[in-house]
């Protein structure tokens, strides 16, 4: 079966028209942030964020599947002295239009850029939202399971007695475990902390992710020749990922000139593109 790749020009408030209730398995992108890439995206103030957002997550929400997940890579910006409540403002926003916040993924970036301000450290992080319709979302756990660090070959050589029962913690919280379990075991699941350099090479974007974030998201969160939505493409980091592990994707991008630059890309890499949808489901 083959793989579809699909870039579309336009709002993706508009664009997502063609496409029928329930059909993609993965949301996932990074949309201009408040008052930020203005000399590409013009701007969005930070008091009009959430009028400005909810048109298209409304869309999102009904091309996404009930078994699928949205997740949103934002993040605050810092003005006059204090961080801006925009971003918490929408996640608010976003739950009374029925999505449910289901959890917070944190990138941290290993090699953010050195600074100094008089009242705050560098950033290190941005948030990674994952929203979904339903309690019962698709999640393929095992995906993205990590090796289980040196830790555990000292620690499960010898065990003791409270190490081979379900032994309860004895600060009283109520959780409890049982180490025996981990032995011979060489994968571990992953904490909610991505951990992944930012991109460097940026396509010539003015603000490109990793190639490997959104590539954990879809690992995680979809299966072969399942649709994945990024609705502000940028430079299309999301539907390469997609594409190199089988994925069928749609990026849309307000501007001609990204448009044109994931397409140029798609061909340098020899990955197929489509120019028109074969499969919209309609």
């Amino acid at each position: 079966m083959r793989v579809e790749t699909n870039v579309l020009q336009g709002d993706c408030e508009e664009e997502l028209h063609r496409f029928p209730d329930d059909f993609f398995d993965l949301v996932i992108t990074s949309p201009p942030y408040a008052d930020r890439r203005q000399n590409t995206y013009g701007g969005v103030r930070p008091e009009e964020y959430v009028d400005w957002f909810l048109p298209r997550s409304e869309q999102f929400l009904r091309v996404l599947k009930p078994t699928g997940s949205f997740v949103l890579n934002i993040k605050e910006k810092a003005e006059n002295g204090e961080r801006h409540t925009y971003v918490l403002e929408l996640i608010l926003a976003l739950r009374q239009q029925g999505w449910l916040w289901t959890e917070e993924y944190i990138w941290h970036k290993k090699n953010c850029y050195p600074g100094k301000w008089p009242n705050r450290f560098r950033d290190a992080w941005e948030r990674l939202l994952h929203f979904t319709k339903s309690r019962k979302f698709k999640m393929n756990q095992e995906a993205v399971m990590v090796p289980m660090g040196d830790w555990a070959q000292p620690r499960l050589k010898a065990l003791g007695k409270n190490d081979v029962v379900r032994f309860d913690s004895q600060v009283g919280s109520g959780f409890g475990k049982n180490i025996a379990n981990w032995v011979e075991r060489s994968m571990a699941y992953p904490t909610n902390v991505v951990h992944m350099a930012t991109e460097c090479g940026n396509k010539n974007h003015s603000a490109a992710f990793p190639l490997a974030l959104p590539e954990w998201f879809i690992r995680l969160f979809t299966d072969e020749h399942d649709w994945v939505l990024d609705p502000f493409m940028g430079s299309g980091t999301t539907l390469r990922a997609a594409s190199a592990l089988r994925r069928n994707s749609v990026g849309i991008d307000i501007l001609k000139e990204y448009c044109a630059l994931t397409k140029r890309q798609f061909e340098e890499e020899q990955y197929v593109l489509f120019e028109e949808p074969a499969s919209y489901g309609k």
